[in-house]
């Protein structure tokens, strides 16, 4: 048997090139990802939220659906019932439930903080791995322990500079659906076609947000004069490189890289989420963020790193 320290003998084998494409894919979520926090933040500083992301995913679906007809032809966009469904279940988890509560959560918290709460989501995925019987190992375990150790020194309100308790919550509760779309994904009938898969969830998921936007009452008192130009960028910046770009690299991932690889990004975006909070919109990073921070941190490494050895 072949060991780290005993390599095989004979040529070395050439690298595949899917494992390119996945780093590829990995390296787009790991950076655009842990920028959109920010962006989320300059976007609602004048735009309603929940309309504002609702805008962004039904126009990144019809953006992404135009291009598909146009270099594949119409018939790629068709799909069966099923997979409609699946589709539009698991759009409605991610982007309405995962990302929509990020945005809604936001209003309270600092955009860092709300990375590092995220980072919560491959502890949930454990989690609901044990619920379908698969028994995790004591690292796991005591992974997942020390991750919500990290998320209560989160939570504790600290002055200004600390989150408020119903912005935590919220944003939690948006980990908590951003993990059960993520883990149904791989359960579910869905497009062979990735893109395509991501056109149906991106539609599904922002008319949702729309909805619950108009709903809340979001246009009451709003004025689209109201916009300022930093807050049009910002939109724009999420429709193209977050939801276009990052999102549909993450929809990928999911059908081709095991998911413990996937769930990696959830310690990258944080340090560049927090590293953008404090140069470009003077974030504090109090104590709290960094002892809570790093414990998560530390917690889904310890996760992540025990997972990928099954």
């Amino acid at each position: 048997m072949t060991t780290l320290a005993e390599p095989a003998a004979g040529p070395i084998p050439r690298l595949h090139p899917r494992v390119g494409l996945i780093w590829l894919a990995l390296s787009v979520v790991y950076v655009v990802w842990g920028s959109t926090y920010l962006a989320i933040r300059f976007t609602i500083e004048s735009m309603p939220p929940l309309l504002s992301a609702g805008a962004r995913f039904v126009s990144a679906g019809v953006l992404l659906g135009l291009l598909l007809i146009v270099f594949r032809g119409p018939g790629v966009l068709r799909i069966n019932r099923r997979q409609l469904g699946s589709t539009a279940v698991i759009g409605c988890l991610l982007l309405a439930g995962g990302n929509g509560g990020v945005v809604i959560g936001e209003r309270w918290v600092a955009s860092g903080i709300a990375a590092l709460l995220v980072a919560m989501v491959p502890l949930w995925l454990v989690l609901a791995r044990a619920g379908t019987g698969d028994r995790p190992s004591g690292r796991t375990v005591a992974g997942v322990l020390v991750g919500l150790a990290g998320l209560v020194v989160l939570a504790i309100p600290s002055g200004s500079g600390g989150s408020k308790l119903v912005g935590v919550l919220v944003i939690l509760g948006a980990t908590v659906a951003w993990a059960t779309g993520s883990f149904m994904s791989g359960r579910m009938e869905l497009p062979a076609n990735p893109f395509v898969a991501t056109v149906y969830e991106m539609l599904a998921g922002g008319l949702l947000l729309t909805v619950l936007g108009l709903g809340s009452g979001e246009l009451r008192g709003f004025e689209l004069s109201s916009i300022t130009g930093k807050s049009w960028l910002a939109l724009i910046y999420l429709l193209i490189f977050g939801s276009m770009l990052a999102f549909t690299s993450y929809i990928w991932l999911l059908q081709h890289a095991p998911i413990s690889l996937v769930a990696t990004y959830a310690y990258v975006n944080p340090v560049i989420a927090v590293l953008l909070g404090a140069l470009l919109a003077a974030e504090p990073i109090t104590a709290a963020v960094l002892i809570g921070g790093a414990t998560i941190v530390v917690g889904v490494v310890l996760v992540v790193s025990q997972e990928r050895t099954h």
